[in-house]
Order: structure tokens, then sequence, then C-alpha cells
């Protein structure tokens, strides 16, 4: 536990849960004033289910249009198309409805918006460097609400993914109102989320937890809540494996990626985790929900020197406080049965060199607790989880 520290509140208004999507997003639309909401939803929330539709209903002459083309690795091409044609519509609300690519978009939208940057250079010297946490950016005048169907948990903070797709590099972009205005939670729409991603999107926000327990720069708040996340979500995740159709369990899995977000809403920084997923999405095309999987224990037996205590109580969170950490979080990818290694995500050892040194880029690299010196460093890892 964390004997010193701060807390920092985000820039958002609410969580919303309990309630249909399409009511609350057509309450907060009126109490928010918005004339023109613009939708960047996932395509196949909006083409193969009636959830989106739903909504448009329910905002009735506030809806202005939809964008469902997004792709995975939420990429600079589709983002600054999608702004060009949000700007276009009046766009004075941005509602983002699906997984964490669709949040990501969103929240760089705001800012292409806000700067008119059409063109994906636009965003060259935006991004987040280890000597500069935030971009210069202006504060956006359009806001955003955001409608998860996963559970990753990227709405809760405010930094945002957009892949570089001409260095295949995937960079992180950060202003304080990127943050959403206001999230709501129904566990109505992540019925139709396949499993794997489901259940691999709840270890990343599992993720979230875990570093921020184990950050340089935690606090007592965050401990404890992001504690409390680990137990809810490995309770939910273990029980929407064997039952997809329990919505209690769904509810918990929420709740848990809320909790275990807490560290990334009062801005601890990441670690080691965080910077190597990044780039084996970006730099591998390695699928985001299957980054934590595969790397988490290796960064927890890293870290273990460091993070001796913290590990003890990650251990007792996930069910298992005879294991280590890493032992106890390997146990729970097998039960969910999501890949474990690297190799098991088509990375070989020929890449090792090449992650390493855009890991580096990173300012997650920095702030991990077991220093990080070197791309070696990251090798080293890398090869734990091999």
């Amino acid at each position: 536990m964390h004997s010193a520290g701060s807390y920092q509140y985000p820039s958002m208004d609410s969580v919303i849960y309990g309630k249909p999507a399409a009511e609350a997003l057509r309450e907060e639309a009126e109490r928010l004033g918005a004339r023109r909401v613009y939708l960047i939803v996932s395509r196949t929330l909006n083409t193969t289910t009636d959830e989106i539709e739903k909504i448009r209903t329910a905002l009735g002459n506030r809806y202005a249009s939809t964008f469902d083309g997004i792709p995975q690795h939420t990429t600079r091409d589709v983002v600054v198309q999608t702004a060009k044609q949000a700007k276009e519509a009046g766009a004075d609300l941005v509602v983002a409805i699906g997984g964490g690519s669709v949040v990501d978009a969103a929240k760089i939208v705001l800012m292409c918006m806000e700067h008119e940057i059409f063109d994906p250079s636009g965003l060259d010297g935006f991004e987040t460097t280890p000597e500069r946490r935030f971009g210069p950016f202006r504060t956006p005048k359009v806001r955003m609400i955001a409608i998860p169907s996963t559970l990753s948990g990227g709405e809760y903070n405010s930094g945002t993914l957009v892949t570089d797709t001409r260095r295949k590099l995937k960079q992180i972009f950060n202003h304080p109102t990127m943050m959403p205005r206001t999230i709501i939670l129904d566990p109505a729409i992540t019925r139709y989320t396949p499993e794997k991603l489901w259940l691999g999107s709840g270890t990343r926000a599992m993720d979230h937890g875990i570093e921020a327990i184990c950050s340089i720069r935690g606090n007592a708040l965050v401990d404890a809540v992001c504690l409390q996340g680990l137990r809810y979500l490995h309770d939910g995740l273990s029980r929407t494996k064997d039952d997809p159709n329990d919505e209690a369990a769904r509810i918990n899995c929420q709740l848990g990626s809320w909790m275990s977000a807490f560290g990334l809403q009062a801005r601890v920084p990441m670690g080691a985790s965080h910077a190597i997923g990044h780039v084996l999405g970006g730099t591998c095309d390695v699928p985001h929900y299957f980054c934590t999987a595969v790397m988490m224990p290796s960064v927890l037996r890293y870290n273990r020197p460091a993070t001796e205590q913290a590990q003890k109580s990650i251990a007792a969170a996930l069910g298992a406080p005879e294991l280590d950490a890493g032992e106890a979080f390997a146990a729970f990818i097998a039960k969910l049965g999501l890949p474990r290694r690297l190799a098991d995500v088509g990375v070989g050892e020929d890449r090792f060199e090449l992650i390493g040194k855009n890991a580096m880029l990173s300012i997650f690299t920095r702030s991990n607790p077991q220093p990080i010196r070197e791309p070696a460093d990251v090798v080293r890892i890398l090869r734990l989880a091999a």
C-alpha cells in the first residue's frame, strides 16, 4: 500500500449505469444542450444489431450523422477523415459507441476538429513524448460521451492511442479534456461482443489496475479501488466465460473495468506492460486485447524485486494468495482460454530488437517500477514471454 502520494480528479462529469444506453444518452444530450450529435460506432453494432438505431431514434432531431469505419488500432488516416465529416456535419457533441479503437478515435477526432487537422501528417508534433506529457493542443470546444461495448477501459482516461501507418508506430496523444464528459455503461450493448474480445479486453482492464497498484507514483485511493476492480473482473470474467448470458456478471465486469482505471483517471503512470503492448499492436499487429494476456505474467516477474508487497495484494485479489502474482495471472489466463505466449500471437524472437527499440519511445517505459534503461532490458522481458 502506498503511504504517500496525491490524487488528481479527472475532467469528467459522470459515469451512468443501470439505465438503457439510448435513454441515458438522450438525457445527457438534453442536459448538455447538444443539437448536432455525431456518432462514431462499431460497424458490427451498426450493421448487425438494432442498438445504434435505438440510439438514433432516441436522439430524434438532435441526431446528426454516423460513422462506422474505425479500424483496429485507430489509424491516423481514418480519424482525420472522420473529423472532417464531423466538422461538416456541424457536430457539437461526439458519441463513441463500441470498443477501444472507437473510443480512441472519438478522442482524437475532437482535437482534429478543433485544430482543423484533416491530413494525417497534421498530427505530427502533438504526440506525447518522454519529455512532454501533454501535446500542445487547445482545449476542444466539442466534447464527447462514451458508451463502451468492451472492457479495455480507455474511456476512463484522457489519452488516446493512434497508429501512424507510415512508420507502423502507435503513438499516445493526450489532453485533459479529451476525457469523455460522461460514460454510459449498459450491459445490453456488450451482448454482441465476441467472447475472445470480451475476455481479452477484460484482461486489458486488469492491466490498468495492476500497473497502477505497482506504480512508483500510486496512492491509497487508487490502490484500494483498483484492487476491488481486479476482484470484480476476476469474478465477472470467470462467470461470463461459463455463461455469456449472465447479465449480473457482465455488470460486474463493467464496474471492474471502471475501478481498475482509477489509476489512469488520476494520471498514475503505467509501466512496461502498457509500453510493450502498444508496440505489439502498432508494430506487430497483435490485437490489443491479447497483449496483456501474453505479457503481464512476464512483466510481473521482471518487476517483482521492486513491487513484492504490491504483488502479494494482486495475487490475493486474483483469488490465489499462495502464488506469485505472475503465476496467479498466468493461471487465470489459462482458465479463460486466451493466448499465453508471444509465439501464440505470431511474434518471434526476430522481432524482439525492433520491439525493444520502439518501446523505449514510450513514456511508460520510463515509469516502470523496475528500471528499464535500454532496449536490451525490454528484450529480457520479451524472452520471458517467448
